[in-house]
């Protein structure tokens, strides 16, 4: 815009060289001819569009104009006077101007996140969220987030839990236990695993191995896992399991002295089940169909290492691709060279990043 003026100013200069030539007739004529194509231009556009430039320049030039001949021109003196009322006020406007200042982009997102996450939460208890998270947001200022995206206060939002959160929910206090057996590669013995899968957290508990799966032994494995779990065993109130005679009375006891309650799956409906077939088929996929197993002994050995894999550093689709009990290092990106490290003699693959 400031070219723009020079250019006006350098082109007005010129036009004055110009008329100093000419004759006082020829300007006479001239002037007699503009005023006719001011007056066509005044009936085509009443009010013409103006920048900055053109206003500086009219302003100069009407200064110098007789009294007479200033009510021919486009601007009046009251719009000469507005113009520069104008520009005192923008000279003297400070930016530093009094008021709330304008909300963070970043913190309007979390206001909007927070009450679509929470359907329950009204605009002080997000006002209390945001200040443990270091923002200090009033709760008026909440209000109006939320208006301008469309979301109504929380007395009338859906309080009603959608399916997904209600059977995570569910999930979170849900144990499932089931058996899968391996034949030994030279006697075929058949040796039978019994697991518990935390649902919520998808960590599982490898419990024992044998050939005669009675009721009192998987009695005496759940004993061990309460004594294992400790007060965390508070945190399941079902347990999910099918219909097999190994699951005796005295298997049900024992989770009812630590208020667990059984679920039975419908006969002949494993889905019912889904959680620890799941599980049945991954560790089939990536382990016991892939190595010949000789003993007892050397399945439990392998289990518990594959156990370590699956609970540590095998993500989980259900858990957005993290492991379950995570026990990996955090990833140093200053280190560039990428370390594998085989599991069961190569047979599972983990990665980090080594110096």
């Amino acid at each position: 815009m400031s070219l723009r003026l020079l250019y006006l100013i350098l082109l007005q200069l010129l036009n004055l060289l110009l008329l100093l030539s000419r004759s006082p007739a020829s300007k006479d004529i001239e002037l007699l001819v503009l005023r006719h194509e001011l007056a066509v231009l005044r009936r085509a556009n009443p009010k013409p569009r103006l920048d900055w430039a053109d206003r500086a320049v009219f302003a100069a030039l009407v200064r110098a104009m007789p009294k007479m001949l200033r009510a021919h021109r486009l601007v009046t003196p009251g719009t000469i006077l507005r113009w520069h009322r104008r520009l005192v006020a923008k000279k003297w406007t400070y930016p530093n101007r009094s008021g709330r200042p304008r909300v963070d982009d970043a913190v309007a997102v979390l206001i909007e996140r927070m009450a679509k996450e929470n359907q329950s939460w009204r605009y002080k208890r997000i006002q209390g969220e945001l200040l443990k998270l270091g923002h200090r947001v009033g709760a008026s200022t909440i209000r109006r987030v939320l208006q301008r995206v469309g979301i109504p206060p929380g007395p009338f939002r859906c309080t009603d839990s959608t399916w997904r959160q209600f059977l995570r929910a569910q999930a979170s206090t849900m144990l499932t236990c089931d058996f899968f057996h391996v034949d030994c590669a030279v006697t075929l013995q058949r040796i039978y695993m019994l697991f518990v899968l935390e649902v919520g957290s998808r960590s599982v508990h490898m419990l024992g191995a044998t050939t005669n799966p009675d009721g009192r032994w998987t009695t005496q494995q759940l004993r061990n896992l309460v004594m294992d779990l400790g007060d965390r065993i508070t945190e399941f109130r079902f347990l999910v399991r099918d219909r097999a005679g190994q699951f005796a009375a005295s298997f049900d006891a024992v989770l009812a002295d630590v208020d667990i309650r059984i679920v039975r799956i419908p006969p002949r409906c494993p889905r019912a089940n889904c959680f620890a077939e799941r599980f049945v088929r991954t560790v089939r996929a990536e382990l016991t169909d892939r190595v010949l197993i000789f003993s007892q002994r050397q399945l439990r050995v392998v289990l518990a290492e594959y156990v370590r894999h699956y609970n540590g550093r095998r993500p989980h689709r259900a858990r957005e691709l993290r492991p379950p009990q995570p026990n990996h290092p955090v990833a140093d990106l200053s280190y560039e060279r990428i370390k594998r490290r085989p599991i069961l003699g190569g047979l599972i693959n983990e990665y980090e990043r080594a110096g």
